[in-house]
């Protein structure tokens, strides 16, 4: 075969849709907007290949190729990341096809909503701790109080 191969087709049809399809086309640019808002879009890209070819035969000694390739590129947007006050949510812009898609996006808000009740918790307690530290030590009369130099 010549140079041009239904792998090289294959091969220059791939390094031109890397070149079109990259991280920021799925996890868009950032876009700061009044408020101290920041969104980032986030899309969902699927993509497909076909390639081929063949040696024809010839009464020369010349070998002779025909192929083609091709790529096909759909971009969806589906989501964006708003950040906020330092707290991110997403908000979806598709609806989803089934209940176990709408469970596994439900996930990272979830997460978030635990985490934020733990920490609220978990601060209400230390909160309570100190205060009734704070009590404790008001209640108890200062001869009571071990002294060091004694």
């Amino acid at each position: 075969m010549k140079e041009q191969s239904a792998a090289g087709i294959l091969e220059t049809t791939i390094e031109k849709v890397k070149n079109l399809v990259n991280v920021s086309t799925i996890i868009g640019e950032p876009m700061n907007i009044d408020g101290g808002i920041t969104i980032i879009p986030v899309s969902k890209v699927t993509y497909g290949f076909a390639s081929g070819g063949s040696d024809f035969p010839s009464k020369t000694n010349k070998e002779i190729f025909g192929g083609g390739g091709g790529a096909g590129v759909t971009i969806t947007p589906v989501a964006f990341l708003v950040i906020s006050d330092g707290e991110v949510t997403i908000k979806h812009i598709t609806a989803f096809d089934n209940a176990a898609e709408r469970v596994v996006n439900l996930v990272p808000e979830m997460f978030d909503k635990v985490t934020s009740v733990v920490n609220k918790a978990k601060k209400e307690k230390e909160k309570a701790a100190s205060n009734d530290a704070a009590e404790y030590v008001s209640a108890v009369p200062a001869e009571d109080v071990p002294s060091e130099n004694k």
